[in-house]
């Protein structure tokens, strides 16, 4: 992280987590890696560990869910994690998504890793399905952060949301539950990272479409090789913007959602 000029960062565990393993490990595994995350800024696992511990005793600065959960497409909009987003939203939680790997496993070839396009896309299902199943506008005081820049949603939403349109608001309303309008909005209200895709058309597509103040950079460290890391810093240095619109990614933005980062002084 010297490196790349990164003096402070948020830890956070990527998929599977704790849910790598079954009944009790799971949750000694969980506890372990909230405990070993209180001594750093980091965002904690929820799965098998109480939220009350992990953000009342530990103080972690938001929570990590994964895209969806157990053996079917159980995405994060499904009813049954409403009572999870209640209390999240009541705590105005910070909620970092990560993907995790689609039901089907199998790769594209064999020489393509898996999660370089399957987990893009199941960021774009889970937003998706938090979008049209109303969850993002149920339980709006959520910060909710969407991985690599939010996958293929910021290319998709108009697939969905432009057919909407131009039909009746109360049509649509009852036939796929949400309006051309509450589908943009929600769209924005989603802050995005920058996790690996920072190439120009990637970021002006971004910077049409997103709120400037909800855009973060983001590393993946040390999840890919170092050379990643630097091609991503480049093409985000390179890119033609202002300073104080620069400023608010690489530092800005995040303060303002985790207020302990404007002091790094204790860290």
């Amino acid at each position: 992280m010297r490196r790349l000029g990164v003096k402070t960062a948020i830890l956070s565990v990527t998929a599977p987590g704790a849910c790598i393993l079954e009944g009790q490990a799971s949750f000694d595994l969980a506890r372990k890696l909230n405990d070993y995350g209180a001594s750093h800024k980091h965002l904690a696992s929820l799965h098998r560990c109480p939220m009350r511990y992990a953000l009342d005793t530990l103080h972690a600065d938001g929570v990590t869910l994964f895209t969806r959960y157990g053996t079917g497409n159980i995405y994060l909009g499904h009813p049954s994690l409403e009572p999870i987003w209640a209390e999240l939203n009541r705590r105005k939680c910070v909620v970092f998504v990560h993907p995790t790997h689609p039901v089907d496993t199998t790769p594209v070839n064999e020489l393509l890793p898996q999660s370089a396009i399957d987990y893009p896309h199941e960021t774009t299902r889970a937003a998706m399905d938090m979008i049209i199943r109303g969850t993002r506008r149920k339980f709006p005081d959520c910060k909710v952060i969407l991985s690599h820049a939010g996958g293929a949603l910021p290319y998709l939403v108009a697939r969905v949301a432009t057919a909407m349109r131009r039909a009746p608001g109360l049509v649509v309303n009852h036939r796929m539950g949400t309006t051309h309008t509450q589908v943009m909005e929600d769209f924005r209200s989603f802050y995005y990272n920058l996790v690996l895709p920072a190439s120009p058309s990637v970021l002006d597509l971004a910077l049409k479409m997103i709120p400037h103040d909800h855009i973060l950079y983001g590393s993946d460290f040390p999840y890919a090789p170092i050379t990643a890391y630097l091609a991503l810093l480049e093409d985000l240095e390179n890119y033609e913007m202002g300073v104080g619109l620069r400023d608010k990614i690489v530092f800005g933005n995040a303060q303002y959602l985790m207020p302990r980062l404007r002091n790094n002084s204790k860290y």
